[in-house]
């Protein structure tokens, strides 16, 4: 069985596009993106610096874009089961027909904006826990006034809150942590800091009318199954400001039956999780068109009946 996923924001590197765009159609379809959400994608995704792209506003969009432009150079496929991490979960969305591409793309545009706005008015920011025990890092981030705003599962936590609050975090790691390492992305995403964007997408999302889900659905709000378009866009307006459980993601990928996993473009940082907490769960990310005929390999291998 396989789990097609999403990426969340900070796998962007400059320039990660450029490949993706010399596909057949593929540039026209940007184009076309850019008009409708009054921001050049093409531009950012190829020629744009680390710190441009690092822009809540622009690096969303920017994500969703690459990621729906790579599960379709894969052809009509099938998964078992679809899921994205954080803004990921909106082009995990448009993988099941619950949003058509041009309204996820609307979304997007509108979420990264109000999490910009929101994160304009505190600094903060996210680091990643690598290593530890689960249990003694939430609880020293706790103490430390941060929030554990993605549990990852792996070994991995991410924390969130001020940069004032990463810094002691720096210095005073929970014991078994091996390292902390800042995240880039432009505020701390998915903690209460963020409570401000929800008003305004819950605004955008009732402007729209999605379907509900062709493929298994796997929200990271709990890493429960939802059948319904309706819940589905409920659960993305509320998540900005809640933690990403992508632990449980993959505990419900191992109870569903996954036997391989494809991570769109800018693959890599899910596939790795997976590699940890999945053993026996073949894995590919799509990082240049080049993992397309590996990616297809995998997908015949592992079809659904």
């Amino acid at each position: 069985m396989l789990v097609l996923v999403a990426p969340g924001q900070g796998a962007q590197t400059p320039g990660f596009l450029t490949p993706w765009l010399e596909l057949p159609g593929a540039a026209d379809r940007v184009a076309a993106w850019s008009d409708a959400v009054g921001l050049d994608l093409a531009h950012y995704g190829t020629k744009a610096d680390a710190e441009e792209i690092r822009d809540t506003a622009v690096a969303q969009p920017l994500l969703v874009a690459a990621g729906i432009l790579s599960a379709a150079a894969l052809g009509a496929i099938t998964p078992g089961a679809v899921a994205g991490h954080s803004v990921g979960e909106i082009t995990a969305a448009a993988f099941a027909g619950i949003l058509d591409d041009t309204s996820a793309l609307t979304l997007v545009r509108k979420r990264g904006l109000a999490m910009a706005d929101a994160a304009a008015i505190t600094e903060t920011g996210m680091s990643a826990l690598l290593g530890g025990d689960p249990e003694v890092s939430v609880a020293h981030l706790e103490k430390l006034g941060l929030t554990p705003a993605n549990v990852n599962g792996a070994g991995q936590i991410v924390a969130a809150g001020t940069l004032e609050q990463l810094a002691v975090l720096n210095e005073d790691k929970p014991e078994g942590v091996r390292k902390v390492v800042p995240l880039k992305v432009a505020g701390a995403f998915h903690t209460h800091h963020m409570a401000p964007a929800v008003d305004a997408l819950a605004k955008a999302a009732a402007e729209l009318a999605p379907a509900d889900p062709k493929f298994t659905y796997v929200s990271n709000k709990d890493g429960q199954t939802v059948a319904t378009g309706a819940e589905v866009l409920e659960r993305l307006v509320g998540q900005v400001a809640n933690p990403v459980r992508w632990d449980l993601c993959m505990e419900t990928f191992k109870e569903l039956g996954a036997t391989a996993l494809i991570e769109v473009s800018p693959g890599g940082t899910l596939v790795g999780l997976a590699k940890r907490a999945l053993p026996g769960v073949k894995t590919l990310a799509l990082k240049t068109p080049d993992d397309l005929d590996a990616a297809r390999e995998l997908i015949s291998e592992h079809a659904n009946a």
